[in-house]
């Protein structure tokens, strides 16, 4: 239960110390904007804190900064988050800033996909 209280206070850390492209990023998701989706953010799967989640459509958002370049810690939690059945999408904060209407479509194209799959 310890663990459990530990992650919650991180996401809820997480939350209110977001970085500029997730805000932004934030605001186009949130109130089912996209494909009416539900999404949520700074969201727990297991040990993991995600960026935004999607548990219908089992997408996970993360926005990266260039820490994440070539991350070793990434790619196992991708392969773990992949094992509990979610898709991982990525994207850099630049791109976020930038090119948000690009963003978007990216994420719009993976939800509607994986509504193709079912």
């Amino acid at each position: 239960m310890r663990g459990h209280i530990r992650i919650t206070n991180r996401s809820r850390e997480l939350r209110a110390n977001s970085t500029d492209a997730e805000t932004k990023l934030w605001n186009r998701l949130r109130n089912r904007r996209i494909a009416g989706c539900k999404f949520t953010r700074q969201e727990p799967i297991g040990r993991y804190i995600c960026d935004f989640v999607c548990r219908e459509k089992m997408i996970v958002i993360e926005v990266d900064g260039g820490q994440h370049l070539e991350s070793k810690r990434d790619e196992l939690r991708d392969a773990y988050l992949r094992e509990q059945g979610y898709r991982v999408l990525r994207f850099w904060n630049n791109d976020v800033l930038a090119n948000i209407e690009g963003v978007l479509v990216s994420i719009e194209a993976a939800l509607r996909e994986h509504q193709d799959i079912i």
